[in-house]
């Protein structure tokens, strides 16, 4: 009988332990931010048309994010560098982390779209489940409108 192992993160599950550094080289662990409820997106490219879009998006909704208690992660296999020039550029508001191998993308379950990096976004509660997941490769926008969609219900 084979075993069968899950790939994807889902509702209900909890969110993996991981260590990357964002955008300013510092260490950031997701354990320190438990007990705060984290959106977690996951983009290919800094500086791309549809993920400049997505980032920027955020960017305009942090407010109503943070009004919400809530904390908005952006992750892809970008340097620390990249995210840097990435956030200085767009004025973004919130962490990058760089995940060069994409160890944390994989422990997630992050669907590769073609040849590129999917764009999955993610709600984590305090108590560190998922509780909402949208999977959109082609529209940025979608993800901020169905993560506040999700927080709005």
């Amino acid at each position: 009988m084979r075993n069968k192992t899950k790939t994807t993160l889902d509702v209900g599950d909890k969110v993996p332990a991981f260590t990357l550094q964002d955008q300013n080289g510092m260490d950031f662990n997701i354990q320190h931010f438990l007990g705060k409820k984290l959106i977690i997106y996951f983009y290919p490219k800094d500086e791309s048309g549809v993920c400049t879009k997505e980032a920027c998006a955020f960017r305009d909704s942090y407010k109503f994010f943070e009004d919400k208690g809530a904390i908005v992660i952006g992750i892809n296999s970008g340097s620390v560098e990249s995210h840097r020039n990435f956030a200085a550029h767009h004025k973004l508001n919130f962490t990058l982390l760089s995940d060069p191998d994409n160890r944390v993308l994989k422990s997630f379950g992050i669907r590769n779209v073609l040849f590129l990096t999917g764009r999955e976004t993610f709600v984590v509660d305090e108590s560190g489940k998922v509780v909402f997941k949208y999977r959109g490769f082609l529209n940025g926008n979608a993800h901020v409108d169905k993560t506040l969609e999700y927080l709005n219900s």
